[in-house]
Order: structure tokens, then sequence, then C-alpha cells
């Protein structure tokens, strides 16, 4: 009999009022089911709603130091249940067990450098343009986060946004993917652990439809941190809207390596496998697509083509495997799509492109890592975004014709140079439209203790990770201490 999940709310595991349940399966072996967990309604959300609201009445007033402390404990908590959650990650969205492992040790560096902002929610002092007055800027929290996260990181992307939100004060309601919502409830339960109030963290598991709108749209949620597709982040920029909450939005990339023609071949090719087709070409930073010079076109691509014919499709869980599955039969769907799309469009497909039976024996959503060879920038598999192993290689004669074919997309999230030339890196860093970009290495590979996020349709601005995540969770407050014993009017009596 499978086991059954409750919400987190108040902190208690309560059961859903809907009294519905969804289920939770293995992408690998589709006949595993891993457990029910609450399809939630409404009525759960004004309920972890309330318990936010008034635990954020305490929890805003004990000192950032000292929420800090509580950071750190639970990071320790998370080194010691790493393994156990990354094979539970594992067997919930596929990815390979060295990817979750680094998942899981993504949110314990994102714990511990949490703790250490505890003591660095710095402020600025200026000098007042009054005598005998004192001027400073403060931050403060600002009251209850909703928390809507995708499955593809089910471990590191809550924590980048739950760590900073209640270090600096504030209270979150999370609901994170329903194809992971077992990775999430070993989160919570670990914050539970480590000695957070009750109600500062409440999980309520659901659709997108019911719960996530029903974050979003509630008049008592103050901020909205929200990672996931295009489509959808707009969706919730205009339902927030209406109550005016300030609003963070990591949204699609189209990532493209450049490999030029004074690369080291051998390391670009280590990077654009990495790039495409690890975590089964999952990710945000996913390298969709690949640039060539084409001095080292040919080269370059009987190489790529070479290596990725040999990687090993199975279950995340067994050493042997390379790839695992994508994360359901919809996104697999979806992958065979974008196939037919660039063969209708006439890129040349050069590996892969089918559906599998990774061994023939497992009954999971596994697709061969494929690619088209002979792209043009205009044709979709260049410009949309696939989620999944698909890469499209196209040709430049230089690096500018390179950057510019780049820069072709309304994304503009990672980036990817291989070239010896410091000169051309340069240029590139300066020319290519995207949050990050890297030389010579690949295009994933993000670390917790610097800025995430991307520019165009990829966002709406802010950043996640780093320090510049706090100037999302916290509010400015201006504060003036007059003790000259008198009415002094700024701008008026010292002109």
């Amino acid at each position: 009999m499978s086991q059954s999940f409750k919400n987190f709310i108040n902190g208690k595991w309560v059961e859903s009022k809907s009294g519905q349940t969804f289920e939770n399966r293995n992408p690998a072996n589709w006949n595993e089911l891993i457990g029910l967990f609450p399809k939630s309604s409404k009525e759960d959300v004004d309920d972890a709603v309330k318990a936010a609201r008034k635990a954020f009445e305490k929890w805003r007033l004990v000192p950032a130091p000292a929420r800090g402390d509580v950071m750190r404990k639970l990071g320790d908590l998370l080194v010691k249940r790493k393994e156990e959650i990354a094979r539970a990650m594992t067997r919930e969205m596929g990815k390979v067990l060295a990817e979750t492992r680094g998942d899981v040790q993504e949110g314990i560096d994102t714990a511990y450098y949490a703790a250490g902002e505890g003591r660095r929610l710095f402020g600025k002092t200026v000098p007042s343009e009054l005598p005998n007055k004192f001027a400073m800027a403060i931050r403060v929290p600002i009251g209850v986060a909703g928390i809507i996260t995708p499955w593809n990181f089910p471990m590191a992307i809550p924590t980048w946004k739950m760590f900073p939100a209640i270090l600096s004060g504030n209270t979150v309601i999370f609901k994170p993917a329903q194809d992971t919502p077992n990775t999430a409830r070993m989160l919570v339960e670990t914050m539970a652990e480590s000695g957070l109030p009750d109600g500062v963290v409440n999980i309520v598991f659901g659709t997108g439809g019911e719960v996530g709108r029903a974050i979003v749209t509630h008049p008592d949620v103050d901020l909205i941190s929200f990672t996931g597709s295009t489509l959808v982040g707009k969706q919730i920029s205009k339902d927030a809207s209406d109550t005016l909450k300030r609003v963070s939005l990591e949204l699609g990339g189209k990532n493209a390596q450049i490999v030029m023609d004074d690369a080291d071949l051998d390391l670009a090719l280590e990077g654009v496998l990495w790039g495409a087709f690890g975590t089964t070409g999952q990710r945000c930073t996913a390298t969709s697509r690949l640039i060539l010079h084409d001095k080292v076109y040919d080269k370059f691509l009987s190489m790529l083509v070479d290596r990725t014919k040999k990687l090993r499709l199975g279950d995340g869980l067994l050493a042997t495997t390379d790839v695992g599955p994508v994360v359901n039969e919809a996104q697999r769907k979806n992958v065979q799509q974008y196939v037919e799309i660039g063969k209708s469009e006439g890129a040349t497909l050069v590996a892969g492109g089918n559906i599998v039976s990774a061994n023939g024996t497992l009954g999971g959503w596994f697709h061969e890592p494929t690619i088209f060879a002979d792209v043009t920038p205009e044709m979709r598999v260049a410009k949309e975004e696939i989620f999944g192993p698909v890469l499209s290689v196209l040709r430049a004669t230089s690096l500018e014709d390179a950057v510019t074919k780049l820069n072709n997309t309304v994304y503009g999230l990672s980036s990817s140079v291989y070239t010896r030339d410091v000169n051309k890196a340069f240029e590139a860093i300066r020319d290519i439209q995207a949050g990050i970009t890297y030389i010579n290495a690949a295009t994933i590979g993000a670390e917790a203790h610097l800025p995430f996020g991307g520019v165009k349709q990829t966002g709406n601005g802010h950043r996640e990770g780093g320090w510049t995540v706090y100037d999302f969770f916290t509010e400015w407050k201006a504060v003036y201490v007059d003790y000259s014993g008198k009415l002094q009017r700024a701008q008026i009596d010292n002109y």
C-alpha cells in the first residue's frame, strides 16, 4: 500500500480540506508509485497564510544573527541527510545521482551563506544636509512570501528562495511542483527540525491552477517568487498586479555555447555534453544551442556526435547511467514534437531523435540525446525553449557573427564562449545579452554566492543567489534622527 503525505501548516502535518490526492511516480519506472500527496484547495492556502501572517509578527522581531543561527543548524541537518534526499530526488525526477547530490549540496551552500548574511544585512549611513541630524537606511522584512518552484531542481531552487526570505525575517508559503513533492516534503521536514517556530514555513501541495493561483492572488501574501515557464510567469505577473505584490520571476532560456576556432576542442566537447545532456537537458541554463566557428564546425560536430551516441540511458540511481529520463510523459511528447519540427524545418538530424525504453526493460519516459546540424537562426529549434535533450548546432564566421546569433532569441539567461584569446573573451562578456556568461566552461554550473537570473523574457529583473536576492526579500526604510531640538526643514532652512 502506498504512503500518503500531508501539508505542513503552522508546525503540524495536516490533511487537505479537499480530501483529494495526486500520485508521485518514478519517471524511470512509471510502475513505481512513490506516494500520494494532497491535491489541496484554496481553503488550505487560507489556513497557511493565516499561520504565516501570525508567525511573521514574532519572527520579524528575532535578531537577524539569531535567524542566521537557525540557518546554520539547518545546513548541518541537510549535510546529514544529503545522500538520503539525493536518492529520493533521483527516484521522483530522474536525473543521475551525481546531479541530485549536487542539487542538495547547493541547498547546503545556500543555508550556510544565509547564516552569514544574518550578520551582513547591511544598511547605509549618510551625512544629513542639516546640522545635528543623523540619516540612515535600514532593511526590514516585508511579510508573507509565496514561493512557487519547478521540478528540475527540487532542492536548490526552493532553498534559493526560502532561506533568504526567512533569514530576512519573512515567513513563507511553499508550493512545490507536482512532479517533485517528496523532495519538498523532506526539505520542509528538515527545516522544521532546525528550530523554526510554527508558521514560519508552510507547505501546501497541489496544482498551479488551484494552489498556485490562490497564493498569487491572496491579499495577505506580500510577495511572490516564481521559477518556471515564461508563459506562466506572465500570467502570475498579471494576477499579482491586482494587489501590487512584489514579484520575482525566473523564467525560460535558450542558452548557447560558442566554440571559436582557437578553442581547446576537447574541453569544449566536455562542456557541451554536460551542458546539453546533463539533467537530460531539463535546466533553464541547459545548452540548447551550439554555435561553431566555420573552421572547426565539421571536426567538432564529428567529435560531438561520436561521444553523444555513446551516452548511456537508464535509471539515475545506477552508476552506469549517463542520462536519465525526462520527467513525465507530457514532457517527452513535447521533446518529440520539437524533433519533428526540426526535421520539417530542414535541420539535419545527426544523432538521436527517438523515444526509447532504456535497456529495453524500464517503463519510463526516456528520449535519446538528440543533435540537429545545419540549423539556421530563424528555425524554431534555434529560438524556442525545448527543455529536453535536444541540441541545435549553428555555424558562425566570426565572434561577432556568433554573438549576433546567440542574442537572436527572446531569452537571455546563460551563455558560454570557448576561446584562448583573452580579447575575444572580454568582447563576448561585453556584447552577449545574458545574465550569466561563462568563459571556457559550460552554460550550467551557477554557484550559490553569485547573482542568478537573466535579461529579456528570462525574467523581470530580479536576481536570486548571492547578496542580490536579499534586495528582493527586504524593504528599505529611511530613518532620520534630529537631535537639534528645533524644527529643521530640509531643502528650505539650509539654503
